[in-house]
């Protein structure tokens, strides 16, 4: 006969089943959310009663029966993976005898059951969402953007349960040390920290690149939408339809004499209560949806129809009153797809997502490296010390630094001062800090360039596509070649001082870590200064739309010597704070002023945000602190002072009150 749990046990699931719930709803409420823009659905079709009157299902009925699909999977599936685990805590809980072999399955459970649970959901949704989707949708740019949205979907959901199992698994796994310490350092899948931070990370990174993506493509096709729109109803207005030569053939005749904008498209008339529907094309037609839809919303999208979700079929509609004053409507149905932009956004995805895990890997795998110097060194210590041991929680470089310090505390306890006293396990701890802070400081350097080539990439595709269309063209000159040619030019010279740049950070920060002395003395103005930091700095202004007013009172052609890569540095660190003490609130300003000051120059950068606590202001340029909380080192600001004193022989102030703003001053000999 099968016991019961016990009422620990049970505890543990009711807590597992809220943890699941949570995740999953989390993923259906972002899906809700996130699927009308990404699909480009129709505008205020979220609509409750619309919904019912077109489709068996709302969408919120359709979500919620999804959410109980997806929590009942997880939990059957979780079920069979854990049966070992549970008959253990029953055992535990009931304090019955357990081996050591079945703490061993244990640990290994706990360690693989969460990756496995991970693959399972990747799976699973891909080729449940994968097969829903070609037996639903018939569109082969629909299928495409549902196939990148379930993508997204999939990777977002399974890396929320990869952290809900294994938070829930390591609180059972740390019991197993209660009821035997002994240990083993292999246990469960060989997964290296760096690879287990491109699990974790890669997903979210890939859900908000598809899902920015889709939205770019739908404001385009909106805007194509509204470019046809336009088309026709401005010939429509030439025609000057009176009531009188409202019928059926007279509209036709009027009609057939606009041009279309494409072969696709075509006219429609619809006559009083929707009696009869004619359409130009032979095989087109106005569907129940489309008629729904100008029911609920014609004077709200002001004629504006649309022909189903996901569908970029789009229509304009004008309507008409007869003699009779019946209603009619005339208008023109016509496609918004781009099938070029979507491809393009589709190969932009991919590319992105495989350079993003190569950039995560390379630099976590330099962390990795210093942790397996550590755990090699401690394996090398012969001292013993006193002290608790490690829970093995994890098969990485982690899980190999705890094996390696229970062992130390198995040797002899006489030897723990020499240990505490051992200086090139000292250095290597602080060589692997600061090597954190320097790969920290290069990521955050190097995001501005990045997105600068981006950009760059696109500007100089668009002048390849317009050269492309112009060979052969006898309107275009020599003259308008060479203006081709130099605006790529132009491109190619902005691409090569981004990368310059990113090669200099790297550089500095290399330099920084190691000396404050190494230093590239060059000959710079102040314009060449402001134009570096407004081209690296535009980006996160205008994300987080904040205005960077530039008040010069100085000759712009004043030559400082120095680093200007460093100074470029700093400023962009000041300005980067600046930004962040507006605590994301928007349509804020940041004053950058450039004085002099006798025989110095005075560049002041200066918010009106929250200000520095005055306990913080006191160990500013002293320590690294940070007003951040746990989101900051202070090795920014820090690392700007030690630049102005090393690289230029100047000084840094402040004067802040709380509540009204800061301004940081950098004091420049000239």
């Amino acid at each position: 006969m099968k016991r019961k749990n016990t009422k620990e046990v049970v505890k543990h699931k009711l807590k597992f089943v809220g943890l699941v719930i949570l995740a999953d709803l989390i993923a259906v409420i972002i899906s809700y959310f996130i699927m009308p823009l990404a699909q480009n659905f129709p505008p205020y079709t979220e609509d409750f009663a619309f919904q019912d009157a077109v489709q068996p299902l709302t969408h919120v009925q359709q979500y919620t029966i999804a959410l109980f699909m997806g929590v009942g999977i997880h939990l059957f599936s979780f079920s069979l993976l854990t049966k070992r685990i549970y008959k253990y805590m029953n055992k535990y809980y009931r304090k019955e005898k357990i081996s050591y072999e079945e703490i061993k399955r244990v640990r290994k459970d706990c360690i693989n059951i969460p990756y496995k649970f991970f693959a399972f959901q990747i799976i699973l949704f891909l080729g449940v969402g994968l097969i829903f989707n070609f037996i639903m949708l018939a569109n082969i740019l629909s299928i495409i953007r549902f196939t990148l949205i379930i993508l997204s979907i999939a990777s977002l959901l399974a890396i929320l349960m990869l952290i809900v199992t294994r938070r829930y698994l390591t609180q059972i796994l740390l019991t197993t040390y209660d009821v035997c310490p002994t240990y083993e350092k292999h246990t469960g899948f060989r997964i290296t920290n760096s690879k287990n931070i491109i699990i974790q990370i890669t997903p979210i990174f890939l859900v908000i690149l598809i899902v920015l993506s889709l939205i770019g493509y739908s404001k385009a096709v909106t805007q194509e939408g509204y470019a046809s729109a336009n088309y026709y109803r401005a010939y429509i207005d030439t025609k000057n339809i009176q009531p009188k030569d409202v019928n059926m053939s007279n509209l036709k005749k009027q009609l057939d004499t606009i041009p279309l904008k494409n072969n696709w498209d075509y006219y429609f008339i619809i006559t009083p209560d929707d009696k009869e529907i004619y359409t130009s094309k032979e095989d087109g037609e106005i569907t129940s949806f489309v008629l729904d839809y100008r029911d609920f919303f014609d004077e709200r999208t002001k004629g504006i129809w649309y022909e189903k979700f996901g569908v970029d079929e789009q229509l304009c509609s004008t309507k008409l009153i007869d003699s009779n004053g019946q209603t009619w409507y005339i208008g023109y149905k016509y496609q918004t797809v781009d099938t070029d932009l979507l491809i393009y956004y589709s190969f932009i995805i991919v590319i992105v997502t495989l350079a993003f895990s190569y950039i995560v890997y390379y630099l976590t795998k330099n962390l990795s490296n210093e942790l397996i110097k550590i755990s090699t060194s401690l394996e090398e210590i012969l001292n013993t010390g006193t002290g608790k041991q490690l829970p093995i929680t994890s098969n990485n470089e982690y899980g190999d630094l705890s094996y390696n310090y229970n062992k130390i505390q198995e040797l002899n306890e006489k030897h723990i001062e020499e240990i505490e006293s051992n200086q090139e396990i000292l250095m290597e701890k602080e060589r692997l800090a600061t090597l954190g802070q320097m790969v920290g400081g290069i990521a955050h350097n190097l995001k501005t360039p990045i997105m600068s080539i981006s950009g760059a990439s696109e500007g100089l595709k668009d002048l390849i596509n317009e050269y492309d269309k112009s060979i052969g063209d006898s309107d275009v000159t020599i003259s308008d070649h060479h203006e081709i040619a130099q605006d790529m030019k132009n491109w190619v010279e902005k691409i090569d001082s981004y990368t310059s740049y990113m090669s200099d950070v790297i550089t500095a920060v290399k330099g920084q870590a190691v000396t404050l002395s190494n230093q590239e003395i060059v000959s710079f103005t102040i314009n060449e200064l402001v134009k570096r930091v407004q081209i690296l700095m535009k980006h996160e202004l205008k994300h987080s739309l904040t205005d960077l007013n530039i008040n010069m009172n100085v000759d712009e052609n004043l030559t400082l010597n120095g680093d200007v890569n460093s100074l470029v540095q700093v400023l962009n660190n000041l300005i980067s704070n600046a930004i962040q003490a507006y605590d994301g609130s928007e349509n804020n300003s940041i004053d950058l002023d450039f004085n002099m000051e006798g025989k110095n120059l005075v560049i002041s950068v200066t918010d009106y945000g929250k200000g520095i606590p005055e306990d913080i202001q006191e160990k500013l340029f002293k320590e690294m602190v940070t007003t951040k909380g746990k989101n900051g080192t202070g090795l920014g600001l820090f690392m700007s002072y030690s630049n102005i004193r090393a690289h230029f022989n100047g000084n840094m102030r402040f004067e802040s009150e709380v509540g009204k703003g800061t301004t940081f001053e950098i004091v420049l000999p000239v």
